[in-house]
């Protein structure tokens, strides 16, 4: 009885559970894909840093490098390893010695003292009775391993380098110097995705205005085009203005539709960066229009310094100096081939014959305790240590131009840097008078065309500026807030290189590392674009910052 109540209290309790997930599951509410998705760019900087898979991969490199480092300072440490091991012997070329037979029965059966006998005579006497008692001289064999059936050998192994050359601190400088590059590298690929998040971002906005821009002419095109066909009824515009208003309506509808292609393909972009679904409808709540946001203290700190300092500070040159750093070390380990290495080295073991599978007391373990001290001298090594040198010399000559490279392009992007957001705010500021004057004459063009003292031609030419005055503020506006995120991340930034060639996109890395390198210098490459067109955002894949 009291086992059924406890089985319909549990019943109940648990229809009242999944009534209670049902009641929090139907106020929960639930977002599709058709439902947009408010976005910010700090939000969308959020989300892109969790699921960037070049950030994952940059942190991948920080941890290898690590551990290479905490494997270079346990060189510095003694090394102790224990062992234990167990040998069964099925058949030895001993185990016939143990059953050998002497028949000491004649020797032993007329053994008597003889106490007035002469010295030697009793000694001879004493000797035979010693080998008549021991019985087999070779019984003794098995207690040190001979034809042993069991055997166990446990020991403690005891080393530590005293003198190397100069190796091991070395390669421990040069595993550091990797980890600060790879620390650095991290950075650049933070700063480069916040960068690309920024320009896709951007982007997107750049193109919802346009599309914006694009349909507002097509209705002002529809609305001439109805004027146009009412004067036309009425008898007062000839069938050449009706003819050419619906040619200008005719001709804006495939604009209409490149422009929300390129946005789909903006979007695209940033939904790829973001890692969100394709079909994800996205509302972009930052706008254009605040070109103020971005004058932080990091970009008032950069556009304050001398330009020196700036190129100094640049990641690339900071890890163009420490691949140097790391060949110098390289260089060091080469050479400290040439001097003797002093090891000293200590084993304590201890082995055991038992008859059965294991030992049974303390007393069947023999102890064997050595100390070896050793000197190594290279004599001749056929010129091996003498290559090794000349190749650590190649890499480090090598490092040293790369950084005088690495700093030649840091100065080029961070003028070109500079120059673009001083030519921006410029554009900006002429485009916002320009908006507001063309869409003053627009207005007024609007008016004379429908008093009859215009004619279609300077209406269209109108609208057409106005046009174009928009796109330009807009484009203006994007380029300005690009230009301050890349100049405020500049010290962090991959250098951008300006290969002058058309092809849109971005190529791989520029500089190669150094052999000792773990992290090249940061170093992209930037085609150039038309005036007035954004840049193409760079992949994920095709960050400048290798691992």
């Amino acid at each position: 009885m009291i086992h059924s109540l406890g089985v319909r209290h549990a019943i109940v309790g648990f229809g009242i559970a999944l009534a209670l997930v049902g009641t929090l599951a139907a106020q929960t509410p639930v977002r599709s894909a058709t439902d947009p998705m408010h976005l910010s760019l700090d939000e969308a900087l959020g989300i892109a840093d969790s699921a960037s898979q070049s950030i994952l991969i940059a942190r991948a490199g920080v941890l290898r490098a690590e551990g290479q480092e905490k494997k270079a300072f346990s060189q510095f440490l003694p090394q102790l390893y224990g062992s234990l091991s167990y040998t069964r012997t099925l058949q030895s070329q001993y185990s016939g010695l143990g059953s050998v037979k002497i028949d000491s029965s004649a020797l032993c059966s007329n053994f008597v003292p003889d106490t007035t006998a002469p010295l030697d005579q009793r000694v001879r006497l004493t000797e035979r009775a010693i080998g008549c008692s021991s019985g087999n001289p070779f019984s003794s064999f098995s207690s040190v391993g001979f034809g042993a059936p069991n055997g166990w050998s446990a020991g403690v192994t005891f080393t530590q380098v005293i003198f190397a050359g100069g190796r091991y601190t070395g390669q421990y400088h040069s595993a550091q110097a990797g980890r600060r590059s790879a620390e650095l590298g991290l950075t650049a690929t933070q700063a480069q995705l916040v960068l690309q998040v920024t320009r896709a971002y951007f982007d997107a906005q750049l193109s919802d205005k346009l599309v914006e821009i694009a349909e507002q002419t097509l209705a002002q095109a529809e609305t001439t085009l109805t004027q146009t066909k009412l004067a036309r009824e009425v008898g007062n515009q000839p069938e050449f203005d009706l003819i050419r208003a619906q040619v200008t309506r005719d001709n804006q509808v495939p604009v209409v539709v490149q422009r929300r292609a390129d946005r789909e393909q903006a979007y695209y972009q940033l939904r790829t960066l973001l890692r969100l679904p394709m079909d994800q409808a996205v509302q972009l709540t930052t706008t254009l229009d605040d070109t103020s946001r971005g004058q932080s203290v990091r970009l008032a700190s950069v556009l304050a310094e001398p330009l020196d300092t700036v190129i100094s500070r640049r990641i690339p040159v900071r890890q163009a100096v420490e691949n140097l750093t790391s060949g110098q070390e390289q260089l060091t380990v080469a050479r400290s081939q040439y001097w003797p290495a002093i090891t000293l080295s200590s084993g304590y073991g201890g082995v055991s014959y038992p008859t059965t599978a294991f030992p049974t007391n303390v007393g069947q373990w023999r102890a064997n305790w050595t100390v070896t001290g050793a000197l190594s001298i290279p004599l001749f090594t056929g010129g091996s240590i003498h290559a090794d040198v000349m190749q650590a010399q190649a890499n480090l000559q090598e490092a040293q131009a790369r950084l005088r490279a690495t700093e030649d392009l840091a100065r080029i992007d961070t003028r070109d840097a500079l120059n673009q957001l001083a030519a921006a705010r410029a554009s900006y500021a002429a485009s916002q008078g320009t908006a507001v004057q063309a869409g003053r004459a627009y207005s007024i063009a609007e008016v004379r065309y429908k008093e009859g003292i215009s004619t279609q031609t300077e209406l269209r030419d109108a609208r057409l500026q106005l046009q174009q005055a928009q796109a330009n503020q807009a484009q203006a506006a994007r380029d300005v807030r690009v230009a301050l995120v890349r100049v405020a991340l500049l010290p962090e930034l991959p250098i951008i290189v300006n290969t002058g060639t058309t092809a849109p996109g971005t190529s791989g890395s520029l500089l190669n590392p150094t052999p000792q390198a773990t992290t090249p210098p940061a170093v992209l490459t930037r085609t150039t674009q038309a005036v007035g067109q954004p840049v193409p955002a760079v992949p994920a894949a095709q960050i400048g910052v290798t691992p």
